[in-house]
This record gives C-alpha cells, structure tokens and sequence, in this order.
C-alpha cells in the first residue's frame, strides 16, 4: 500500500470520508493547519437512526468538492499551492472511502503530486499532535499508550514508534461509542445517541444505579460492553420510565463505560512501563472520561494528551497531519484507487 518516493514539505490537503461526516483540511510541516472544515451528516442520518452507507456516500458526493473550494479559499490557498494528498484510504465504510480516495487520486494525477492513503485510526492517534504543547507540558512523542474510542472502535494501542503500533487490547463486541448509541435509542433519545445520553448524564446521580464494569474483574485488555447494555435495558424497563430516572440510568451507564475505560487505560500503562496516554476518537470528547483521566494521571504520574474537541471525531486535520508525517519519510501510495474497509493497525511501515 505504501512506499518510498521523495519527501514532501510543503502544504498537504487532507481528505476524510471514511464514514457520515466530510472533511476537508490543508496541514503544512512547521507552520501547522492552514485551513480545514467539515460537514457533518448527522441530520441526513437522523430520520433513520443510524448511519446509511449508500446515502452516505452520496453525501460525500455531493459535499466533497465543494468543501474542498470552501476550505481552500478560507486558508488563502489555491490548488497549485499543494504539495501532496493525502486520503483516509480504511478502515470505513467501502462506499464513502471509495469517493475520498477518488477525488484525491485524481487530484494528485492532475497536479502530478504525490498521494498517500492514510490510516484511519493512526489519524485519530496522531490528532494531539496538531496541538501546540501547553507551556508547563512536555510535548507529545513515543513511546505512549493510545486509547482509541469510537462509534466503530475501541481499542488500547501500545505507540513504541510512529508506525510501530500494538494493539494492546480491543473490543470483543460493541465499541463504547457504539454502546453509548444503543443505549441511547432503546432509551428514546435522538440521534445521535452518544452525545445526547452524556448530556442527560449531567442531570443523574451517579449513587442511583451502579452497573457492572465489564471484563475489569480478570486480567487483560479487552473490552465488551453487551452485557452493560443488558444491564441497562433491564434496568430501564423495569424503572417508572420518569426523566429523572431516565437521568438517573444514563449517569449509572456513563460512569460504568468511563471507569471501565480508565481501568484499562491505568492497566495498559503499568503493562507498558509508559508515562503518556493518548485519549482520541468520538467518545474522547466525553467530559467524564476526560476529568477521570487527567485526575488519575495527576495522582498516579502519568500525562494524557486529548485533542480539541473538534479534532475527536472524524475530520480531515488528523488525516493531513497523518499523511504529512508520512509523505515526509517519503512514503506515497501506488497510483491505483485503493481503499482497504478492513486494515490492521499493526500492518503499517514505521516512520523512519
């Protein structure tokens, strides 16, 4: 999928299509992101409660291109001031990747620039790095542990290297993000579920239903979260079904997913011997999981680097920035529209 041509330095557009939300941003080494927007498909998805691939990648379609004029012209660019492409080229839905790795491709065979697909997931682990450190912090480098959570994916990542990657622990069933949705529906809340329940979440007491914190009671790194949702459905159908209670039941599941996660998390770093942890993807925007983390890094020594808001969910900055790092080691893609809906993390080249 990759190899080695020339570096590249100069400004490199980044294209995200990988699910339901558009991204477009431009990444430049030694003077950041220039410019970069994103559409959000939410409300397209709405009426169906979950996201519909053929209806996403129609989506893209008809966003792409436009956002791409948009972006450019906020950032004072014009085409021909690109140096690169890069391209979410997996994991995702093999539709919406397919119109991403399109556009880039025949950007880069028109402009005769280097491509570079880009994966998805070393994108959300990358996303703290377009950061400016904070003046008491020490900037972000390997080693470190990377806590991925998402709507698709839940995992813990052992970074020894840029591109050396371990999956130290993964989801046996449901991702977190995926439960946070489900959990959501069956309780009535709109869609998108995940950040409607955190919400509610605020307004629950936490001493009011306490759930299992699965897989925490056995050595390892895993995660499964269908058995929580059980707990969860159960305890909703039984309940008086009053706001409160709603409240109430969606603070219980939240406090059950954060402290699960950071369990891990804590796990992973002891295993590893690492001092930074890394907390990226949609569920990384969560202000429990957040406050929980940064406290246990506090009292147990070790540093967590979260991205802005903006950069947790899917967005075309973390995919510029991913394949700037690349396209500077010289690494580019073939010249075939190539998209992998399945790809092991573990499988990518180190960054020299």
């Amino acid at each position: 999928m990759i190899d080695s041509k020339g570096p590249v330095s100069g400004p490199v557009l980044g294209i995200e299509s990988s699910c339901d939300e558009t991204g477009i941003a431009v990444y430049q080494p030694g003077r950041g992101l220039l410019a970069h927007a994103l559409y959000s498909q939410i409300a397209l998805h709405a009426e169906y409660g979950g996201v519909v691939p053929e209806l996403a990648s129609r989506d893209h379609v008809r966003k792409l291109l436009p956002l791409l004029r948009q972006t450019l012209a906020e950032g004072g660019l014009k085409v021909s001031d690109l140096s690169a492409v890069a391209y979410t080229a997996g994991p995702g839905l093999i539709g919406a990747l397919l119109v991403g790795a399109a556009v880039a491709r025949s950007l880069a065979w028109a402009l005769e620039l280097p491509a570079i697909g880009v994966h998805h997931m070393e994108g959300h682990l990358l996303a703290p790095l377009l950061e400016d450190p904070a003046p008491d912090s020490e900037p972000l480098a390997p080693p470190f542990v990377a806590l991925l959570v998402s709507g698709g994916h839940s995992m813990l990542v052992g970074v020894d290297k840029i591109g050396s990657y371990t999956i130290l622990g993964d989801t046996l069933d449901d991702a977190a993000g995926e439960a946070f949705d489900k959990t959501a529906k069956l309780m009535g809340l709109p869609y998108p579920g995940g950040p409607a329940l955190a919400k509610l979440a605020e307004r629950g007491d936490p001493r009011a239903f306490k759930f299992s914190r699965p897989m925490t009671d056995r050595p390892g790194l895993d995660f499964s979260f269908s058995g929580l949702k059980t707990q969860v459905l159960l305890a909703w159908r039984d309940s008086d079904h009053a706001e409160h209670t709603k409240a109430d039941i969606a603070r219980g599941f939240e406090e059950a997913i954060v402290e699960t996660l950071a369990i891990k998390c804590r796990r992973a770093l002891v295993q590893t011997g690492y001092t930074r942890l890394v907390v990226s993807g949609g569920v990384g925007a969560n202000k429990r999981l957040r406050a929980q983390l940064a406290e246990a890094g506090q009292r147990e020594g070790f540093r967590t680097y979260f991205p802005r808001l903006a950069f947790c969910t899917d967005n075309g900055a973390m995919i510029a920035l991913a394949g700037s790092i690349r396209l500077a080691a010289g690494q580019t893609s073939g010249p075939e529209i190539r998209v992998l809906p399945r790809w092991n993390l573990e499988s990518l080249p180190e960054v020299a």
